[in-house]
């Protein structure tokens, strides 16, 4: 039987299954944005040349469509959304926090707002702070609201009432009283999505879910049709951005969860491949067709933020604040750059070199691969220096044309530069790492990590070809470049666990807090944990929960969240406090243990736990010296000295114990790894390359 984790790039849909007896199968395809779920089937397709549909145990899936609606991609229009609110209200998710993301343009405006004003319904109601009723809802103006939204043809609705993460009974009514009078609307409470304190970022999360609704769930559905017309009948999970995975149902009723799926499984790739190599510091870099994204794993748990701004504007691999749509949720820390494979260089007005942000994507890609693109990438530039084999990738299934990476780079760069063509290529290279070196500082030294105390996972198709350089500039120990890193993303799939988090607000000083109303509280998510994970078929003895408190100083805007412990009685409060003054040294430098600590919210996070992977291990009796069978060739590779000649070896035949000293290239499948002079490449009892310093 088989495992089946399906990964939608920006460029490349990556298939890997998995069987019991660890034999692994890599299919990589182009991905099709217009159509992503067609990428998905083309590779199932593939792959079922070499399998029968009933050998598939459980396809897991990871998308980014979420994400390109809100994009605002080709074919992915967003559907027509409406919002009821508490009266007085109704420019909130306008409004915001007043943050100006570009605060010298003169000229810049805000995000596009999800709901148009006429759109947004008031009704009178009123929730207090404690939540007791200060005015009861008003049905007949939430009735009157949803006669004028059929009558717009609205197709989705959120509600968002003030204070209801306390109380949440109008939020519900309403819900009610809307499925009720029009049961095709998509309806999202967001006492449901987003049951915590402040208001703009509860109901912003709740409006992002409600225009994704229609959209994610349709293509889940087409989805699961597609892989019954293949004859496929195993369960379809789909990867979340906390970097657990979920059942269809669960998806489609909170696609904001999904919003940054495709990233958050390379990041848990990295953290299960670091347990099986006995690391616990790890930073994930992942260089695909579009974008490269890192991430850290510190003590073998990956890093993640409670909220995250969809949509946004990146500067400098940051996220800025005011940029895009709030959504509150766990997501995978992730920070990326405009510099993938298929990121293109120009020059602008002022005559300088500019690596990005747009991208040639999968149509028509770089110029070298003959699909009609015109522009210089990155991938042009590697082609040219002669890292990238200069007859063909993928095995020899994808052709490229030298020529036709000259002539973009003539036209676009080297002829308004004055430069030839080594020095133009040269320089893409160098500001695409100086760009991807930031990201990297960005998940290690601003987080408060040494990055010379981390190893480095590089994956993604073009991930490995950067690595050398990227470590030398930070300094990392050592370069992990897995057995297939251009479908290592994939491979996260396979091991991920069920995920699910549940948050329920506190807001109460922790001298006046009862232990008790508490861990009543902690069960009552627990109890919900299991509900949904039963519902996905997990038993009871492969569940997992844990729970945490967010806290922070009276006075405060922002919490830590720290564990808790069960069952929480006195000494666990007294445990979470300490915990927290702790974790706030850590953190800002200093801690006020003479302040009151509040407590904001409980968290639970209910796991499933499923089968990992089983990784080959081979001996290493092969010694040190490559098998003759492994070189190809010997060709020009330019480094920063100069050209240099250099072995160019097929990696699927190399052996455990083999070591290659650079300058070299690794050629294979789904990538490419170039060995930088002063580095050496072993391979190790899992096939792996361990990159480090001579």
């Amino acid at each position: 039987m088989y495992r089946v984790g399906v990964d939608i790039g920006g460029t490349f849909t990556d298939l890997v299954a998995l069987s019991e007896d660890g034999e692994l199968i890599n299919i990589k395809v182009s991905s099709t944005p217009l159509a992503p779920e067609k990428g998905v089937v083309e590779a199932l397709r593939e792959f079922l040349a070499k399998a029968r549909p009933d050998e598939i145990e459980v396809v897991v899936h990871a998308t980014t469509i979420a994400t390109n609606a809100l994009l605002g991609q080709r074919g992915l229009e967003l559907p027509k959304a409406a919002l009821i609110t508490t009266k007085g209200f109704r420019d909130i998710i306008e409004i915001g926090r007043q943050r100006r993301h570009r605060l010298y343009d003169l000229f810049f405006t805000k995000p596009r707002p999800l709901v148009e004003r006429r759109y947004r319904y008031e009704v009178a109601e009123r929730i207090g702070p404690r939540g007791e009723v200060i005015a009861p809802l008003n049905s007949r103006e939430v009735e009157d609201a949803v006669e004028d939204m059929l009558k717009e043809g609205v197709k989705t609705v959120a509600i968002g009432f003030l204070n209801s993460y306390v109380n949440p009974a109008h939020e519900l009514e309403a819900k009610r009283i809307v499925k009720e009078k029009a049961p095709s609307l998509h309806v999202t409470a967001s006492c449901e999505i987003s049951p915590e304190y402040r208001e703009y970022e509860r109901i912003s999360t709740a409006v992002v879910n409600s225009v994704l609704k229609p959209i994610v769930s349709l293509y889940v559905r087409k989805l699961e049709d597609e892989l019954r017309s293949l004859g496929v009948k195993a369960p379809l999970y789909v990867m979340q951005s906390n970097g657990g995975m979920a059942s269809p149902e669960v998806v489609s009723e909170a696609p904001v969860t999904v919003v940054e799926s495709g990233p958050a499984a390379g990041v848990i790739a990295a953290a299960f491949y670091s347990k099986a190599l006995g690391i616990s510091n790890v930073i994930s870099f992942d260089m695909g067709g579009t974008t490269a994204k890192a991430g850290s794993i510190f003590r073998g748990a990956p890093e993640q933020v409670a909220e995250y701004e969809v949509a946004g504007e990146v500067h400098k691999g940051r996220v800025v604040k005011g940029s895009g749509y709030p959504v509150r949720f766990p997501f995978i820390d992730l920070v990326e750059c405009s510099a993938g494979g298929g990121t293109i260089a120009w020059v602008d007005k002022g005559g300088a070199l500019r690596v990005g942000p747009v991208s040639a994507g999968a149509d028509p890609g770089p110029a070298c691969y003959g699909q009609g693109g015109e522009d210089p990438t990155i991938t042009d530039a590697n082609l040219l220096l002669g890292r990238l084999n200069p007859r063909y990738l993928l095995g020899g299934r994808k052709r490229v044309y030298r020529e036709l990476a000259e002539k973009a780079f003539k036209e676009k760069v080297c002829d308004p530069l004055g430069v030839d063509l080594t020095e133009a290529a040269t320089a893409v290279i160098e500001v695409a790492n100086t760009e991807m070196s930031k990201i990297l500082r960005i998940v290690s030294v601003e987080r408060g990590y040494d990055p010379r105390d981390f190893s480095m996972i590089a994956f993604g198709g073009a991930g490995p070809m950067h690595a050398c350089a990227l470590a030398e500039e930070l300094g990392v120990k050592e370069v992990i470049i897995p057995l297939n890193p251009g479908l290592f993303s994939a491979l996260g799939l396979l091991a991920a666990d069920f995920q699910h988090d549940f948050t329920r607000a506190v807001m109460s000083r922790a001298s006046e807090l009862e232990p008790a109303d508490v861990e009543e509280l902690f069960r009552e998510l627990e109890e919900k944990g299991v509900k949904v994970l039963e519902e996905e078929g997990v038993s009871q003895s492969h569940m997992v929960f844990t729970r945490k408190l967010d806290l922070r100083y009276i006075g405060q805007a922002y919490e830590l969240t720290v564990p808790a412990s069960r069952p929480f009685d006195r000494r666990a409060l007294e445990q979470a406090v300490e915990a927290f003054h702790s974790k706030h040294e850590e953190v800002y430098g200093y801690a006020a243990r003479e302040e009151e600590v509040y407590v904001v919210n409980a968290r639970v996070t209910a796991v499933g736990l499923v089968r990992k992977p089983k990784l080959k291990k081979v001996s290493a009796a092969g010694g040190s010296q490559p098998p003759a069978q492994a070189l190809i060739e010997e060709r020009e590779v330019y480094f920063s000295g100069g050209y240099e000649r250099c072995r160019v070896y097929q990696r699927e035949r190399l052996k455990p114990g083999n070591v290659i000293e650079g300058p070299a290239v690794i050629e294979q499948y789904d990538s490419t790894t170039v060995v930088h002079p002063g580095f050496q490449a072993a391979v190790d009892e899992l096939s792996n390359l361990i990159l480090r310093r001579c």
